[in-house]
């Protein structure tokens, strides 16, 4: 087993707007492996930690990931004890031995043979009042019946004209709203946002306030309108013990996975299951990743949840870079399909 990296950036068709700041590029480190067990196939995973919050966003990245490759060259399989602190190079090695194994199927489900979609929310970044809105319509146009904006970037109480225009227009039952404040929010103000948000049939909100505040988030979680999911919340917590701890003490009603910050596909599995062991549910959501992430999420996604997924999905990020690698994903309405590939190995 031979691991080679290649760094990549990927340059976004219009900025990324979060309330950390302005994406223009994304860099990503892709690992290809070849094994003579599986001759001319090559596996290729995507490495893609987030600038200023991934756990393992290091400015030695690539050095300990090539350190990492050689560890797993060497033993023939992932050392996941070890890759505990570095989620996104676990996604990647676990993306990268799966298509050297499996070929484009890493999953056999109806998802990757191509017979069922799975249903995604439409995205609108943080913008202007008017490219906001103009954005809105048209995922609302494309077809999408769930919707998810960034909000925290501009005057809130713009953000609350929006989402009151959304409404008047589409009502609860033509159009699911779900708004991402990415921790935006003051632990002293957040209620009455929330309260003010509430009015207006908001499906859910991820991250309220910044992570690391456990007591005022449990009380959020506990006493809001709308319903609370976590995000930045679960970067770094990567044990079970760990993470039993934070879901005991919060609470929250939903999680939202993404393998490149919340422990891989290994990690966001075990998020997975101990989040229904105590009521909670979970979508997966990529994390900006190129196509080559994307992928692999959209099929670990299918793979996890079954058959039956019954909440929308973030996997609709492939369009956001003018040079992306090709796909075989595409998006029709507001389901993510796969194209049937074929495997020459």
């Amino acid at each position: 087993m031979v691991f080679s990296i290649e760094k990549r950036v990927f340059h976004f068709k219009q900025p990324a707007g979060t309330s950390r700041g302005i994406y223009t590029t994304r860099t990503s480190w892709m690992v290809h492996v070849t094994d003579a067990a599986w001759p001319g196939r090559e596996g290729v995973g995507e490495c893609a930690p987030l600038p200023q919050l991934s756990c393992d966003d290091l400015p030695d990245y690539e050095v300990v990931l090539r350190d990492m490759c050689d560890k797993v060259e060497r033993l023939g399989e992932i050392p996941h004890d070890m890759l505990n602190p570095y989620p996104s190079m676990r996604f990647g090695l676990e993306t990268a031995l799966l298509s050297l194994r499996n070929g484009h199927v890493l999953f056999d489900t109806p998802f990757a043979r191509g017979e069922e979609g799975i249903t995604i929310n439409g995205l609108v970044w943080m913008g202007t009042f008017d490219e906001m809105l103009r954005r809105i319509e048209e995922k609302i146009e494309q077809g999408f019946g769930c919707v998810k904006l960034k909000i925290g970037a501009i005057d809130f109480e713009n953000e609350l004209q929006l989402i009151k225009g959304i409404r008047q227009r589409f009502g609860a039952g033509d159009i699911q709203l779900r708004v991402d404040a990415n921790g935006a929010f003051s632990p002293a103000e957040a209620m009455d946002r929330l309260c003010q948000l509430a009015a207006y049939d908001i499906h859910s909100i991820e991250q309220p306030i910044r992570q690391q505040q456990w007591q005022d988030m449990a009380r959020l979680c506990e006493t809001s309108p709308i319903p609370i999911a976590l995000d930045e919340e679960l970067i770094g917590v990567n044990t079970p013990e760990a993470k039993g701890q934070l879901l005991d003490a919060i609470r929250p009603a939903y999680l939202v996975l993404k393998p490149s910050l919340h422990g891989g596909m290994r990690g966001c599995e075990e998020w997975i299951r101990m989040a229904r062991e105590r009521g909670i549910g979970s979508w997966v959501t990529s994390a900006l990743e190129s196509n080559v992430g994307l992928n692999a999420i959209a099929q670990f996604t299918a793979h996890v949840y079954g058959r039956h997924i019954s909440l929308p999905q973030g996997l609709g990020t492939g369009l956001l870079f003018t040079d992306n690698v090709e796909s075989p994903l595409y998006i029709k309405n507001d389901k993510i399909w796969l194209k049937p590939q074929h495997d020459d190995a």
